[in-house]
């Protein structure tokens, strides 16, 4: 079965007073039917010219931002790569644990 990613964001830091965000923090869920695997991480971002009023955000946009900010479409398959390596791991293990007895 091929593997879904499903990005979200879990929180977000924010000015009270204006209602910049300035941290962002997401996680990245990877699931195959059977295993499964995750990351999560955070990333910052500079105050723009114009804010979007934080009423106003959507997570579909924050995601964008964070796949930007981590470094686009390479970092983000980079990403993916590693959950997918980690759920072939589960599938298959090349390492094991215990004692012979």
């Amino acid at each position: 079965m091929a593997t879904t990613f499903t990005w979200g964001i879990n929180t977000l830091e924010r000015e009270t007073a204006d209602g910049y965000v300035f941290v962002a923090h997401y996680t990245v869920d990877a699931n195959d039917g059977t295993y499964s695997a995750g990351a999560y991480g955070s990333v910052a971002f500079e105050r723009p010219d114009t804010l979007i009023p934080y009423a106003d955000l959507v997570e579909e946009e924050l995601i964008d931002w964070v796949k930007i900010k981590l470094g686009g479409d390479e970092k983000v398959a980079e990403i993916e790569a590693a959950l997918q390596a980690q759920i072939d791991e589960q599938r298959a293990p090349t390492k094991a644990a215990g004692v012979p007895w």
